[in-house]
C-alpha cells in the first residue's frame, strides 16, 4: 500500500517482513521529528473520551491479575473507597467480597485462607465465599488474565452478567504479562491518556519512533478506522529495540467499556496481540485526592515458528515485559496526573 494522503504526506507502509526487525533508512533526531500538535487536538481527544465514557460497563472493575490470587492468600482492592478481596474456595474457584470482617472490622487483607477458608486473623472467623453475619459476597469474574469484581452500589449502572472483556489471543498461543501501577488522577485521565496516541513518539521516544495517526480517509485494514472515527484511532508506528533497529506496526485503540483502552496490533510484527489498560478508581488519598490504579494486561502472540520458544520462557519474559510497561507508565501517570491537577485548579485547556 502506498496512497497519497489528504495531508500531502505519502502513507507508510507497514508490511511483515521475513526478520522481525528492521533498519530505520532516514532516522531523525527527537526534535527534528515532525510536530503533532496541530493533530492532537484537545477537542478530537475530549469527544473520543466521551463516547468512552457512554459505553456500559456493567458496574465491573478490574481487581488485579489472575496470577495474583493463590491458594493461601487473598488480592486485596480499595475500588471507590470500599474494601474488596478475592481469594479462592477449596476448588480453586474466585469468590470475592467486602474486605471488612463482619465481627469487629479486622481488615481481611491481611488475613491467610486455609483450605479455600479465609480465616480472620484477628479472632478467627472464617468465610467461605457465602453470606454470613451480615457479609455479603460480590460477582466474580476471571477471564483469563485478569480478575473483575461487580460493585453495583458504586457503578450504578444497569448491571451486566460479565464484563466487557476485549478479544485476545488463545491463551495457547501467547504470552501474557499484567503491570499494576497508582497514581493521583481519576479514571477519566487516565483513558484520555490512552486515547492521545500521538503523544507517543514524543513522550516516549525510548519506545516509539515514526508515528503516525492515519487520517480516517486513508485505506484500513481490519479494525476500526482511523483519527475521528466513531470507534477508535489507527496509528503507524516503531518499537523501538536497539539504536537504528525497529519493529514497525500498525496498532488500532479502541475504548469498550469506560475505564478500558485496548491496542490492537492489526498488521505487522505480532498481529492480533493487544494491550489492554484498565483504569480502577481507589477513592482519595489522605488529601482528599483522588487516586487511580492503572492495570494493564499485555497480551503478545505470533505467528513465527520462533515464538513457542517464547512461550516456553514465559517465566523470564514476564518481568521484563512488566518492566517495560512500568517505565512507559511511569511518563504516562505524570501525563495523566497533570491532566487532572489542571482539571481540578480550573485551568485544563479548551
Amino acid at each position: 500500500m502506498n496512497s497519497d494522503r489528504s495531508d500531502g504526506r505519502r502513507e507508510r507502509p507497514v508490511r511483515r517482513a521475513r526478520q522481525p526487525l528492521s533498519l530505520r533508512r532516514n532516522a531523525v533526531a527527537w526534535e527534528r521529528q515532525r510536530p503533532i500538535w496541530r493533530e492532537a487536538r484537545p477537542a478530537l481527544i475530549a469527544r473520543a473520551l466521551k463516547r468512552a465514557q457512554a459505553r456500559p460497563s456493567g458496574n465491573w472493575y478490574v481487581v488485579g491479575a489472575t496470577a495474583a490470587v493463590p491458594g493461601d492468600r487473598p488480592l486485596a482492592r480499595t475500588i471507590a473507597g470500599q474494601e474488596v478481596v478475592v481469594w479462592r474456595d477449596a476448588e480453586g474457584r474466585l469468590v470475592a467480597g467486602p474486605g471488612v470482617c463482619p465481627h469487629l472490622g479486622a481488615p481481611l487483607r491481611d488475613s491467610p485462607v486455609r483450605c479455600g477458608t479465609l480465616v480472620c486473623h484477628w479472632h478467627g472467623l472464617g468465610l467461605r465465599g457465602t453470606a454470613f453475619a451480615g457479609w455479603e459476597p460480590l460477582p466474580v469474574h476471571d477471564d483469563g488474565v485478569l480478575v473483575w469484581v461487580r460493585l453495583d452500589d458504586v457503578g450504578g449502572e444497569p448491571p451486566l452478567d460479565a464484563p466487557v472483556v476485549p478479544v485476545r489471543p488463545a491463551p495457547a498461543g501467547a504470552v501474557s504479562a499484567v503491570y499494576v501501577g497508582v497514581g493521583t488522577c481519576e479514571p477519566e485521565d487516565v483513558v484520555a491518556n490512552r486515547l492521545d496516541p500521538w503523544h507517543g513518539a514524543w513522550f516516549h521516544p525510548y519506545s516509539f519512533v515514526d508515528l503516525d495517526v492515519v487520517p480516517a480517509t486513508a485505506p484500513q485494514e481490519g479494525g476500526p478506522t482511523g483519527a475521528g472515527d466513531e470507534d477508535g484511532f489507527t496509528v503507524d508506528v516503531s518499537f523501538k529495540v536497539a539504536g537504528r533497529l525497529v519493529v514497525p506496526v500498525r496498532a488500532v485503540f479502541t475504548a469498550p467499556e469506560p475505564r478500558t483502552v485496548l491496542m490492537r496490533i492489526t498488521r505487522g510484527e505480532g498481529a492480533g496481540s493487544v494491550v489492554e489498560t484498565h483504569a480502577t478508581p481507589l477513592g482519595p488519598d489522605e488529601h482528599g485526592r483522588p487516586r487511580t490504579a492503572v492495570v494493564e494486561a499485555v497480551v503478545a502472540t505470533s505467528d513465527r515458528p520462533g515464538f513457542a520458544v517464547a512461550r516456553r520462557m514465559g517465566p523470564v519474559l514476564r518481568p521484563l515485559m512488566r518492566a517495560a510497561a512500568g517505565r512507559l507508565w511511569r511518563d504516562d501517570l505524570a501525563y495523566a496526573e497533570r491532566r487532572w491537577h489542571l482539571r481540578s485548579t480550573g485551568r485544563f485547556p479548551g
